[in-house]
């Protein structure tokens, strides 16, 4: 049975549940900014036996049905920023939804590393695709995320 696609207000919402979902799985919390001003969501850790002090970061969401990927400087201004591809969010099986989390520096390297910061598009904005290269699949792989990762990759943020 076929269903009509889902409208992008649709795939956020499902996105910001499958990521919260991610980081609850984890042992982190999750808070949800009042306004958007370009964080969606907030990650933290709270005091335990091995978290010592409050540490949080911004995240900035990119939900999709199916791999695509961007980066905007924009973002560069958000101290610690995690920036959170979830794909494949409309998927039934939860099992296929792919998330990968960089922080703004990565995600620059990411962009420097695939040509992208000498572009018309990064001087106007940034840059997105909607169809990531192997070269592209393969440089993301390291930042797949996994329960292990969300925690060190939101513990190492602390200052």
């Amino acid at each position: 049975m076929e269903h009509e696609p889902l409208d992008t207000q649709v795939i956020e919402l499902i996105g910001r549940n499958r990521l919260g979902s991610e980081l609850l799985h984890a042992g982190l919390e999750i808070a949800l900014p009042a306004r958007d001003r370009g964080i969606d969501l907030i990650v933290y850790a709270d005091l335990s036996s091995e978290v010592k002090t409050f540490t949080a970061c911004p995240i900035q969401m990119k939900a999709a049905s199916s791999r695509s990927f961007s980066l905007f400087w924009k973002y560069e201004k958000f101290a610690n920023l995690i920036i959170a591809y979830v794909w494949f969010v409309d998927d039934p099986d939860p099992k296929k939804s792919e998330t990968y989390a960089l922080t703004y520096p990565e995600a620059l390297q990411v962009a420097t590393e695939m040509g992208w910061t000498k572009t018309e598009s990064w001087a106007k904005d940034g840059y997105s695709t909607t169809s990531p290269s192997d070269k592209l699949l393969n440089i993301l792989s390291k930042h797949r995320m996994t329960k292990e990762k969300w925690r060190e990759k939101v513990l190492g943020q602390a200052v």
